[in-house]
């Protein structure tokens, strides 16, 4: 039996659930340091995290998806099990590894304009 559609069922709603929660928070959690590196600009503070959102969202959801079809046939359970929590902990290492290369690529960029 081929379980691999029911383990891309399974890995896109954990993913995705995952992805969205993390998105939320780091928009949330973002407005306030974005708004510290460039004061008294409030309006181009929250542009700026809503367009970091959408492109986290595009890219981590495409991601997901287009790691679909590196997938090899899953004949038992124990491999589908496997198979997505290795998958589910690459797209959770993607995202911490993004998350901290944007921290510092805006902090780098807002400082060398702040000077």
């Amino acid at each position: 039996m081929n379980l691999n559609i029911i383990g891309y069922f399974i890995y896109l709603a954990i993913t995705v659930f995952i992805i969205l929660k993390v998105g939320k928070i780091c928009y949330t959690n973002g407005n306030v340091y974005v708004a510290e590196l460039i004061p008294n600009h409030k309006e181009i503070c929250q542009k700026i995290n809503q367009v970091l959102l959408l492109a986290y969202y595009l890219l981590n959801i495409g991601y997901c998806a287009m790691t679909l079809i590196s997938w090899e046939k899953i004949i038992s359970i124990n491999q589908l099990i496997e198979t997505i929590a290795i998958k589910t902990a690459i797209i959770i290492f993607i995202i911490s590894i993004l998350h901290y290369g944007n921290i510092i690529i805006i902090t780098k960029y807002i400082q060398k304009l702040i000077k």
